[in-house]
């Protein structure tokens, strides 16, 4: 009896302890690299642990059963899985990086591959999750989000824009693509065009000057597109999604081998809308057609010692209209029916290449070719442009000092069909520009919390001689490193295009007039940056990004709509100009699935001329931006609110009696959208756009009924005669724009991403 009670209670000891001993384990990772110290909760129970160093967990269930896990961690969205015990006991879990603090790289501050925290440029990063929230047909509609960047439509016909930076206008930001120019006056517009999202895998802003690295054009700013290694992207991804307007897109794109040592990222973005829509009633379409298709091809070149080499191209055709309602083809360059039609063709190439030496020598290049085949009701605009542009770096580490070094070169060709490149004997000239030039900058490591960044660019312009730009830059952190603080001060020049860049220029409305020969653009720039980033013990992140900035203009080349209704003036600006403001960047995230994104901009940007004092057209005082998401991880749901506002803008009038309002009015386009995970490969997305169905003054196109000024009386001077036909003295003019006439749509799409 004793042994038998003995076995039976050995038997059950032995049975205990089995279930005591039910172990599950397992990693934490994000793409291949594990993450450290993140918490994994059993819900319903009291049981957690953390992962450790390389990402690994280990948790003793009490007995079999299904069983849910929750892992967090800071700077990662929060996942639950379920599992089904002791049937499954190996996992693999899998975080999705929440944009906001993580320590990313980036290299457009510096030139060089750099941790965002320890760069002394102040760098924004936002990556493909960010512009998830809202998706659109391009980039330049995405940025509406970030805060301070804003993209401005030019035309309520053709819908033409580009980027304003703290309230410098398209010219003066600077477009890359993986680090590499995309330089031409339209590259704000057609450098972010067809760009299939799938293929990005970050978007890196940096604003105030960056002539010292990049010369010409990045005066503003600059907006640096990095696409995704072919090492790392997708088997296969598409995007495709519709709107209540009829607008389609797609976006496909795959990973190959081309051999032992090639490896291949290969992209597709098609965009399609065919649909004219008038709500406004003005007799104009209220949203350009277009037929697009842009082809990206990648390639990487695994080379000895890991030598670098990778070579990227993009084609882009585009096939654009806008205009009266009853417009055809046929009436293309008519005087019978108004059309605006735009035919585009652009290509582009870059890459790096390594140089085989005991140095590390990098030759950077890029081309890109422009052709425009445009009409602006029966005004022809004919122009080619052609940008070639190579540059050696050599960096160099010396104790405390990281020295980079460079030769460049760009080649700039231009010919056009107006008098920007035509002589008085009435014969073309094309417009040639060579520019050479050499840059050095020293990052000065002071100690581990402190940096100082000096560097200097001199080029020399084959039509305007030599410019010289400066630089510094300093950043010190606590101890800490939750709270940095930078410094910035800088040069920027700029060569004019106003062909290439001022859409207004072109339209036909208006005759252009040189009042002299244009100086390049000049200016000075101060930045103080502070960020500060604060953690809690509950698992919430909040990031604090404040600046102040301040560009002054010795010189600038400003469009004068306002002397003569009829023309636009272009002169060298006699006095100077200035963009001051300040603003503020908040992102909080919390384990839970809550992520808030926000920022404000508070800015004056205005010119002083022969002691007056104006503020500029077309750039707000104030405007805010903001995402808002939710993750609901048990239904695999998330809901996303984006949105912006925008103070009152002050507008282009047609002379004194134009009686429409001087200043937009307070605007705000917002949106919100559902996304549904389908697996772990397919997503299933729709919303509504523009839910406050805001929209421009149905008058903001002057005359629209009569776009070929048929009834309009000029004097002798190419001045407008005040008639009782037209009492307000108006010619058709499409220039008196600030937001788009697309109104409430709802959309649809579906995204499936093979790894």
């Amino acid at each position: 009896m004793y042994r038998k009670a003995t076995i039976a209670f050995l038997l059950l000891m032995i049975s205990a302890l089995a279930d005591a001993q039910i172990t599950v384990q397992g990693k934490v990772q994000t793409g291949s690299e594990p993450i450290e110290f993140a918490t994994v909760l059993v819900k319903g129970t009291d049981q957690g642990t953390s992962t450790d160093l390389e990402g690994h967990f280990a948790l003793e269930l009490q007995k079999p059963g299904k069983y849910t896990l929750q892992i967090s961690r800071i700077g990662y969205l929060s996942k639950s899985i379920v599992l089904d015990i002791p049937t499954t006991s190996d996992v693999i879990v899998n975080l999705e990086s929440n944009d906001a603090s993580l320590d990313e790289v980036v290299v457009s501050g510096t030139m060089q591959e750099i941790s965002k925290l320890d760069s002394p440029v102040p760098v924004e990063v936002y990556s493909k999750t960010f512009f998830k929230a809202n998706p659109t047909p391009s980039l330049f509609e995405s940025l509406q989000n970030i805060n301070g960047v804003r993209p401005q439509i030019n035309c309520n016909v053709c819908n033409t824009g580009d980027i304003h930076i703290n309230g410098l206008e398209g010219p003066y930001t600077m477009v890359l693509i993986d680090g590499m120019p995309i330089v031409s006056g339209l590259a704000t517009v057609y450098g972010l065009t067809g760009i299939p999202q799938g293929l990005i895998d970050r978007i890196e802003v940096v604003k105030g000057p960056a002539s010292t690295l990049y010369g010409s054009e990045a005066v503003g700013g600059l907006i640096n597109v990095i696409t995704k290694s072919p090492l790392k992207a997708p088997q296969v991804f598409a995007d495709a999604f519709v709107t209540g307007w009829g607008e389609t897109n797609l976006d496909v794109g795959f990973r190959s081998k081309w051999g032992e040592n090639i490896q291949s990222l290969t992209g597709i973005n098609a965009f399609y809308y065919d649909n004219p829509i008038d709500n406004n009633g003005d007799g104009i379409t209220d949203l350009t057609l277009s037929q697009r298709i842009s082809l990206f091809q990648k390639v990487n070149v695994q080379r000895p010692q890991g030598r670098v080499f990778n070579l990227a191209a993009r084609y882009v055709y585009e096939d654009r209209w806008g205009g009266e309602m009853n417009w055809t083809p046929e009436f293309r360059g008519g005087n019978e029916i108004y059309g605006e039609s735009i035919f585009t063709e652009r290509w582009e190439t870059f890459g790096t290449y390594q140089i085989k030496s005991s140095e590390n020598l990098n030759l950077m290049f890029s081309a890109n070719g422009h052709h425009q085949n445009s009409v602006y009701g029966e005004t022809f605009y004919l122009a080619d442009q052609i940008i070639g542009f190579g540059q050696l770096t050599w960096p160099k580490s010396l104790g405390k000092h990281n020295l980079l070094s460079g030769l460049a070169y760009r080649y700039t060709y231009y010919d056009d069909n107006t008098p920007a490149t035509g002589l008085e004997t009435g014969e073309n000239q094309p417009s040639v520009i060579h520019l050479p030039g050499l840059f050095v900058q020293d990052e000065i490591k002071i100690n581990p919390l402190s940096s100082l960044l000096l560097g200097g660019r001199l080029d020399y312009n084959s039509v305007h001689g030599t410019i010289f730009s400066p630089r510094l830059n300093y950043k010190i952190s606590s101890a800490d490193q939750n709270t940095t603080l930078r410094l910035s001060a800088g040069n920027g020049f700029r060569v004019a295009n106003v062909f290439t860049e001022d859409h207004a220029a072109l339209t036909g409305a208006r005759e252009v007039v040189f009042a002299e020969e244009l100086d390049p653009e000049t200016s000075w720039n101060a930045n103080a940056n502070l960020v500060r980033k604060i953690y809690t013990d509950g698992g919430t992140f909040i990031s604090l990004d404040a600046s102040a900035f301040y560009t002054y203009f010795t010189n600038r080349i400003i469009p004068d709509y306002e002397t003569n209704p009829n023309q636009i003036i272009y002169d060298n600006l006699n006095g100077s100009s200035t963009s001051m403001g300040l603003s503020l960047n908040v992102d909080a995230v919390w384990s839970n699935g809550l992520k808030i994104m926000g920022g404000a901009t508070l800015m004056d940007v205005s010119l002083e001329e022969e002691g007056i004092r104006t503020r500029q057209l077309l750039t707000e005082r104030f405007s805010g931006v903001w995402t808002i998401g939710y993750t609901f991880f048990d239904l695999g749901l998330t809901v996303d609110y984006t949105g912006n506002v925008y103070s009152p803008m002050r507008l282009p009038l047609l002379g004194e009696l134009d009686d429409r309002p001087e200043y937009s009015p307070w605007f705000s386009i917002q949106n919100i959208q559902l996304t549904k995970k389908l697996g772990d490969k397919w997503e299933i997305y729709g919303g509504v756009k523009n839910l406050l169905n805001f929209t421009p003054p149905a008058n903001s196109i002057a005359r629209a009924f009569d776009p070929f000024d048929r009834g309009v009386d000029f004097a002798a001077d190419g001045s407008v005669i005040a008639t009782p036909s037209n009492p307000n003295a108006l010619t058709f003019d499409p220039t008196y724009m600030f937001a788009s006439n697309q109104g409430m749509r709802g959309f649809l799409g579906l995204r499936v991403s093979i790894q």
